[in-house]
């Protein structure tokens, strides 16, 4: 088996789903399953990306087997007139032998938007880089919380970041925020856009990570803190349930938050962080089954 990744990525600081696609060809390509497009047996191709280029494959390529790496709805975290999560029903339709959708969520969400659901599907969750997120040795002695979003759309929980730097007690806490930040803080600390290496550095020097993203089928951000076992405090909305689980606590109300904050600081020895799933083998016993169906 052969797999050409039709994903142009980038070693800068940028989305989960270049963070991701990045970590999937670095492993394909360890176990010599990655090849160019002409000697390639399967396409892997992601969510609305390079539509063009997809088609063309497809018409130069026929015999190929092709697999679509679903992502959003996006709609629903950006706004109603979206009109990317129809071109991913479209290529699904007329381009995809099998579909790979980043979590239950995920996948009954777009369902009920209009996709489709007749191709071979999986579930796999998204997975971090493990030689640059790894859990921390020690707990933080001080109480430290972290949030981070490579995105700036204020639905990826910056109402709450606001809510949370005019209401909390910064006397004996730091916050600090990575990423792209449409509004200044006045207590929270922003630090920019990082490197994963320094994101993962921030993380495992956290007492807690906090995520208030709408609508996030499988953030990767959330994920990163996981795989640091950084207890997570995550809106209830998305894939965060299902990633979430014994490693902290899910809210539905900002109000809860102040109060959820000061439980989890004095309780962070009681979440648990179960071993990472290999995503990677998920997606090549799935692209096996495509090849041999």
């Amino acid at each position: 088996m052969k797999v050409y990744v039709a994903y142009k990525t980038t070693n800068e600081p940028w989305g989960g789903g270049n963070q991701f696609i990045r970590f999937l060809t670095d492993n394909l390509n360890k176990v010599n399953l990655l090849s160019d497009l002409k000697s390639s047996d399967l396409v892997l191709f992601n969510s609305h990306q390079h539509p063009d280029e997809i088609l063309n494959i497809k018409k130069t390529y026929p015999e190929k087997k092709f697999v679509h790496r679903i992502d959003g709805p996006m709609r629903l975290y950006n706004s109603m007139n979206d009109n990317r999560d129809q071109l991913v029903y479209q290529l699904n339709d007329i381009i995809a032998d099998g579909t790979i959708f980043q979590s239950k969520y995920s996948l009954e969400a777009n369902i009920s938007l209009g996709l489709s659901n007749k191709k071979p599907h999986c579930i796999i969750h998204n997975e971090s880089d493990s030689s640059i997120f790894f859990p921390k040795k020690i707990t933080p002695k001080k109480n430290k919380i972290i949030s981070t979003s490579w995105s700036s759309n204020q639905k990826k929980g910056f109402s709450t970041y606001k809510y949370l730097d005019n209401h909390l007690d910064f006397k004996n806490l730091e916050y600090v925020f990575a990423g792209n930040s449409p509004i200044e803080f006045k207590n929270i600390k922003n630090l920019g856009a990082l490197t994963s290496v320094e994101i993962s550095q921030e993380l495992r020097s956290s007492s807690l990570y906090i995520t208030a993203s709408e609508n996030d089928p499988c953030s990767n951000s959330l994920i990163e803190a996981l795989s640091t076992h950084t207890p997570v405090l995550a809106l209830d909305s998305g894939g965060h349930p299902e990633l979430v689980l014994e490693s902290g606590e899910i809210y539905k109300s900002q109000e809860s938050l102040i109060d959820l904050i000061s439980y989890m600081l004095k309780n962070l020895s009681d979440y648990k962080f179960p071993q990472t799933k290999n995503s990677i083998n998920q997606y090549i016993s799935f692209f096996d089954k495509i090849l041999n169906e």
